[in-house]
């Protein structure tokens, strides 16, 4: 098995080197001035990843000439495609009337209000520009407002670069005394609720797993995390940076939870740059400036006309609280699709996630946690490779996040891609699986 999988994934690479030259000479000039060529991790994939030139609609090119229909949606921060006109026009509308204005805005209002009117957990909401930033900010007013140091997050974690709780430690991950539970289990995560109790300040946690794999937490888990969140004074945290998509108010509204604080970022800028937190008022009040004690909040970008313009663009003209449950319906439509295409086959394999944000895992059984993932890697290399080869554009660990711009013909696309690979490699497949167990590696945003 160990060795059809190499000569697989070797033969995939020649024909992926021969398709993309000119990326390749990009790839080794770009590792002369940045460490390995890149500057944000999760873009670099073996053998080099393909340098992307321009993109419209759900296409986008690479540098010699490839086209790719996008169903990784810039890891859920591309929801309206590349270059959407109504987006486009607001922000050239924009640049023609100044963009470092260094002052309040004439759109931060009205974004502001258009958030809290859709997520009740939000009285009050703050700028800044990144989902990073956002939860760094969360967790310091949740110990700000109550006077205590722990953070509680969870195995499989990401909540930004300086936040990942993989299954390997991450040695530049802020400072925090953190105490990590294991993400859907209840009984576990009271015991340390308990035992913390005293001390806790905050629990930050996603309420399904982004970069864990799309794996959706529990109603249980998460109510329970409510109610002693409630029962300890503590601050429970959504980090619903990549979910807020899911529906017109996030998850916490398809569940009917609301948390004390959420915070946000990806598609909410239009494509910009972009990250928020918001909360109570008891909690938020605290950035007053006019009070004595203010917590210090600068930002020169925090309220950059350009993603103010665009966020709320998108927001209040195009993702609709129709629109919204429309594109999820195609989404949970779309994993259904190929769930069935899966099990035609019987092959050892499921797709995970909610609506539009999904990840294809090569095991059959369903994911509850990272400790629960148990496949061969490679197979995945294999498969990113392959759709590549097929112009279907892909996170490598399988991770796909769906565009407003994706037509019937682009899922069709895929389909007859995806079909293709498990037709050609469902030996392999199976082989992997019934191999001895594999741990597999966890990446990030």
């Amino acid at each position: 098995m160990r060795t059809q999988l190499t000569e697989a994934i070797d033969d995939a690479t020649d024909r992926y080197r021969a398709a993309t030259p000119k990326s390749l000479s990009r790839h080794e000039q770009a590792c002369l001035v940045m460490p390995g060529g890149n500057t944000r991790t999760i873009l670099h994939y073996d053998p080099y990843p393909v340098t992307i030139t321009r993109g419209e609609g759900c296409i986008v090119w690479d540098l010699d000439g490839n086209p790719y229909v996008d169903f990784l949606g810039e890891y859920s921060a591309g929801l309206y495609g590349h270059s959407n006109p109504e987006i486009s026009a607001a922000v050239k509308n924009v640049l023609d009337q100044g963009i470092v204005l260094c002052a309040p805005n004439q759109y931060e209002l009205e974004l502001a209000e258009s958030l809290c009117a859709r997520f009740p957990s939000c009285d009050q909401i703050r700028f800044c520009n990144s989902g990073t930033e956002a939860n760094l900010l969360a967790i310091s007013a949740a110990k700000a407002c109550t006077q205590r140091s722990k953070i509680m997050v969870f195995n499989g974690a990401y909540h930004g670069s300086v936040f990942y709780f993989g299954e390997h430690h991450s040695v530049i991950n802020a400072p925090f005394d953190f105490i990590v539970g294991t993400y859907n289990d209840t009984d576990r995560c009271v015991e340390l609720i308990r035992e913390h109790r005293e001390d806790l300040a905050a629990i930050l946690v996603e309420p399904m797993q982004g970069s864990g794999g799309c794996i959706p937490g529990s109603r249980e888990f998460l109510q329970t995390l409510r109610d002693m969140s409630s029962q300890t004074g503590a601050v429970l945290i959504f980090d619903e940076v990549m979910t807020s998509r899911l529906s017109s108010g996030g998850l916490q509204h398809i569940l009917n939870i609301v948390p004390d604080m959420t915070t946000f970022g990806k598609y909410l800028g239009g494509g910009l740059t972009f990250g928020a937190f918001g909360g109570q008022k008891n909690i938020m009040e605290q950035f007053n400036p006019c009070r004595e004690d203010a917590l210090i909040h600068p930002g020169t970008f925090n309220n950059n006309v350009l993603t103010m313009v665009a966020g709320l663009t998108g927001l209040r003209d195009i993702y609709t609280t129709q629109m919204a449950t429309d594109h999820n319906q195609i989404g949970d439509n779309f994993r259904d699709t190929l769930q069935r295409i899966i099990e035609q086959r019987e092959l050892p394999m499921h797709v995970s996630g909610v609506g539009s944000l999904m990840c294809i895992h090569f095991q059959r059984e369903r994911l509850r946690n990272i400790n629960d993932v148990d496949a061969e890697p490679r197979v995945r290399t294999l498969f990113h490779l392959e759709m590549l080869l097929s112009e279907i554009y892909t996170a490598d660990r399988g991770y796909m996040s769906l565009s407003l711009a994706l037509a019937p013909d682009d899922y069709l696309k895929f389909r007859a891609a995806f079909e293709n690979f498990l037709n050609r490699f469902a030996g392999l497949i199976r082989a992997c699986s019934a191999s001895e167990p594999h741990r597999a590696k966890k990446t990030q945003n």
